[in-house]
């Protein structure tokens, strides 16, 4: 009896050991969780790096340049990839990077992106291509590309969308466009990954500040594009002064990197993360949606009425507290 109670010790004191040399083994690096931001550069990228990185999360953090490479690994908790969203052989190249790292990939934020301003009916092919190419097809590629790593830790993917994916207006089309496609591609994706654990979201942005006005500024100078003889010249002319402006415009990015946190790591993400500076913008951004609803509703066989309309809004509202 005395023996089998001193096996039986002895069993317990044997598993504490093992518990305790396995803590020991969990060293930071895999008890870290690790989350890919592409476009991490500059910008929103840069902000939800820095916040991720302070936190103690391990980011992977895309970029293109050599400079901006040397100044992410600079950071703590951060490892830059070269990775430029048009091109599948660095896509490839990341993923195997970050499989063999050995830590998983619990998040992926698709936040590179562009902008072209230009009215559709005078915006050249090829610079909508590139609007496109960038802001959808990379998105795209990018997705695919981690899926199975993201289905593999049942984490979160992430797009940085804008209010311009509600909104429309002159000169934003070929932008707005983009990123409308990120709503309906959150929405699907959602769908689709439910299955598997993982759970998407949508941010987006109002006016924060980035370099993403310099950089319209300089591609359109690059690219010889001039406003003398567009039948939007004024209009042009306005937004070129705007983006020529000393200063980037706009309220405080880290505003943007918190909802990027809380749709990595909360318990309850939400679908959509809208993130203004003011109040003004908010509203604009969802009364167009209510706008939309009411074209939707109006002159047509299964119209509804006030009253309808309202019940459901209130229990939409009751369903999203």
């Amino acid at each position: 009896m005395i023996r089998s109670v001193f096996i039986s010790l002895t069993l317990v004191f044997s598993l504490c050991a093992s518990v305790a040399v396995l803590a020991e083994a969990e060293t930071p690096e895999t008890a870290q969780k690790a989350v890919l931001i592409t476009g991490a550069s500059t910008g929103l990228g840069r902000s939800m790096t820095e916040l991720f990185a302070s936190k103690g999360h391990f980011v992977y953090a895309g970029a293109r340049k050599d400079s901006d490479i040397a100044e992410l690994n600079a950071i703590e908790n951060v490892q830059a990839v070269r990775l430029d969203v048009t091109v599948q052989e660095d896509i490839d190249a990341a993923v195997e990077t970050i499989r063999s790292a050995g830590r998983g990939l619990h998040g992926l934020i698709n936040n590179a992106g562009v902008a072209v301003i230009a009215p559709l009916i005078e915006v050249d092919e090829e610079d909508f291509g590139f609007q496109m190419n960038v802001n959808v097809y990379g998105v795209y590629r990018v997705t695919k590309a981690f899926a199975p790593l993201i289905i593999e830790s049942k984490g979160r993917i992430s797009t940085t969308g804008s209010i311009s994916g509600i909104l429309s207006g002159t000169l934003f089309g070929p932008y707005s466009m983009s990123k409308h496609a990120m709503e309906a591609f959150t929405d699907s994706l959602a769908v689709e990954m439910e299955r598997f654990g993982v759970q998407v979201s949508v941010i987006e942005p109002g006016n924060y500040r980035s370099d993403i006005g310099k950089n319209i500024a300089r591609r359109m100078k690059a690219r010889g594009i001039t406003v003398e003889d567009s039948l939007y010249r004024e209009e042009l002319e306005r937004m070129m002064g705007f983006l020529d402006a000393p200063e980037p415009m706009g309220g405080d990015p880290i505003e943007v990197a918190e909802a990027a946190l809380h749709a990595m790591f909360d318990e309850n993400p939400k679908r959509r993360y809208m993130v203004v500076p003011n109040e003004r913008q908010a509203e604009i951004t969802v009364r167009k949606a209510m706008e939309e609803m009411v074209q939707l509703n109006q002159g047509q066989k299964y119209s509804y009425d006030r009253d309808t309309l309202i019940r459901m809004l209130d229990e939409l509202l009751a369903a999203h507290p």
